[in-house]
C-alpha cells in the first residue's frame, strides 16, 4: 500500500467519525490539482467563482460565456477593466486569472453552451453554473441528466448551481438522476413581472408602465419587424426618450436611462457582497466534491442579507413527474369546454413549466404548432376549438417549447 493509499484510508475512517482531516495534505492537493471544472458564466458570480477556484488550487478550468463586457459590469465584475469594454467576458476573465495565479490553466469559450456536444461536457468532473438565465440552467440541467449512463459512474457529472437576486441568493448541489434536478424546483422561482397591456396603453401610473409602452407597443409601431437589441445603447436611448415623453404627458416622474435598461432587460440590481457569499459556497462545495474532505451540501442552501445575514439549508425532493429526471407522467384535470387557446395560456402560467410558446400534439394529431410558419398557419384554426374536439379523455398530449429542454407529456382528464 502506497503512502497516498494509506492517507486515503485514514481520511475515509476519519470522515466516518465526522472528523475533517488536514486540508493541505498531499492527497488533497493531488485531487484538487487533477480535477477539471467547467464554469458556466463569467459575470458577477463567474468572476468570483473563477478567482476562488484558482486560489484554492484547481489547475484545470474552462469557462463559457456568450456575453461581452459592458461599462455597467465594472462595478462588481472585478476581472474586467475599462479597456476591456466590448471584449468577450470569457476570454478576458481567463487571461486575467492566468496572469494573476501562476500554474492555473483557464480555457475560455466565447459562445453558447448549446454549441457544445456531450463529448465536451464528459471531460469535466464538476460543472459550476454562475448564470443569470433560467433557460440556460434548464438546458444544462437536462443535458447532464440525459448524459448519465447507469453502467458508467463517470458519466454522472455533479452540477453546482449558484444564483443571486439583490440581497438574496442560493447555492445547490445537483447529482443528475440521484438528487432533485433544477427542473424539479422550477415552481420555486418567480416569473418576471409583467404589466397588463390595457394599463400600459391607456392608464400608465408608474415609470415602468411608460418604459413598457415604449418597448412593447411603440417600438414595433415605429420599427415594424425590427426587434430591439437590449444590449444596443442606441435602442435603449430611443426607448428611454419615448418613455420620458409619455411620462411627461401623464405627469409621471422617475423615468431614467438606467431604469429603462433595467425594465427592458429585466435586470435585478446585483450586489457584489451577495455574489461573493454565493460564489464562496459554490466553490466550497466543489472542493468537498473533488476531495471528499467533508460531506457535500444536501442539497439546497438559501441566503438572505436584507436585514442581517441568514442562511437555511434543506433537501429539495425529487419530483416523480419531473419532465427531465422523473419517470411518471403528470395528469391534469381540465374542463372539456376549454379552448385550445385558453389551454396554451394556462400552460404559460403554470409555475412548474414556465413555457413561452408551447406547441401541442397527440400521437395522431398536431393540435397547434408554433413553427414552422406553414404548420402554424395550418393548425391556427384549432385555437378556437375545445379540448374535447381534439383530445380524448386520458390521452397524452406532448408539449414542446423553446424554454423546455425536453418534451413534456400531460395526461388529460376531464374536470367535473
Amino acid at each position: 500500500m502506497t503512502e497516498l493509499d494509506e492517507e486515503e484510508e485514514i481520511q475515509q475512517q476519519e470522515r466516518l467519525k465526522g472528523i475533517i482531516g488536514s486540508l493541505d495534505s498531499q492527497l488533497i492537493k493531488e485531487r484538487v490539482g487533477g480535477c477539471k471544472i467547467l464554469v458556466i458564466g463569467a459575470g458577477g458570480l463567474g468572476c468570483e467563482i473563477l478567482k476562488n477556484l484558482a486560489l484554492t488550487g484547481f489547475k484545470h478550468l474552462h469557462v463559457i460565456d456568450m456575453d461581452t463586457i459592458d461599462l455597467s459590469n465594472l462595478n462588481r465584475q472585478f476581472l474586467f477593466r475599462k479597456k476591456d469594454i466590448g471584449k468577450s467576458k470569457a476570454m478576458v476573465a481567463a487571461e486575467f486569472v492566468m496572469s494573476r495565479v501562476p500554474g492555473v490553466e483557464v480555457v475560455p469559450y466565447f459562445g453558447k453552451i448549446q454549441d457544445k456536444d456531450d463529448d465536451y461536457y464528459r471531460q469535466f468532473q464538476i460543472i459550476i453554473c454562475g448564470l443569470d438565465s433560467v433557460e440556460a440552467r434548464r438546458w444544462i440541467n437536462a443535458k447532464l441528466v440525459h448524459m448519465v449512463d447507469e453502467e458508467d459512474f463517470q458519466s454522472l457529472k455533479p452540477m453546482i448551481d449558484g444564483g443571486t437576486e439583490g440581497f438574496k441568493g442560493q447555492a445547490r448541489v445537483i447529482l443528475p438522476t440521484i438528487s432533485s434536478c433544477y427542473e424539479c424546483s422550477l415552481d420555486m422561482f418567480n416569473k418576471p413581472t409583467t404589466f397588463p397591456i390595457c394599463t400600459i396603453a391607456n392608464t400608465p401610473r408608474l415609470p415602468e408602465h411608460c418604459i413598457e409602452w415604449a418597448s412593447v407597443l411603440e417600438w414595433p409601431k415605429v420599427w415594424g419587424d425590427v426587434k430591439h437589441d437590449t444590449d444596443n445603447p442606441e435602442h435603449i436611448t430611443w426607448m428611454y426618450e419615448r418613455a420620458a415623453e409619455r411620462a411627461k404627458q401623464f405627469n409621471i416622474t422617475g423615468v431614467t436611462y438606467s431604469l429603462t435598461q433595467g425594465v427592458v432587460k429585466n435586470i435585478i440590481p446585483a450586489i457584489a457582497s451577495t455574489n461573493a457569499v454565493i460564489a464562496a459556497s459554490c466553490c466550497n462545495e466543489a472542493f468537498k466534491l473533488a476531495t471528499e474532505a467533508a460531506p457535500y451540501l444536501n442539497n439546497y442552501m438559501m441566503y438572505t442579507g436584507n436585514d442581517g445575514i441568514y442562511t437555511y439549508t434543506f433537501e429539495h425532493q425529487k419530483k416523480p413527474e419531473c419532465p427531465v429526471c422523473g419517470s411518471e407522467v403528470s395528469t391534469v384535470h381540465l374542463k372539456p369546454t376549454m379552448k385550445i387557446e385558453e389551454f396554451i395560456e394556462w400552460l404559460k402560467e403554470k409555475p412548474d413549466t414556465q413555457l413561452k410558446k408551447p406547441s401541442l400534439r397527440t400521437a395522431s394529431t398536431s393540435i397547434y404548432m408554433q413553427a414552422p410558419k406553414a404548420l402554424e398557419l395550418a393548425t391556427r384554426v384549432n385555437l378556437n376549438k375545445t379540448l374535447s374536439e381534439l383530445i380524448k379523455e386520458g390521452e397524452y398530449v406532448t408539449i414542446t417549447d423553446a424554454a423546455l429542454p425536453v418534451s413534456l407529456e400531460l395526461s388529460i382528464k376531464w374536470a367535473a
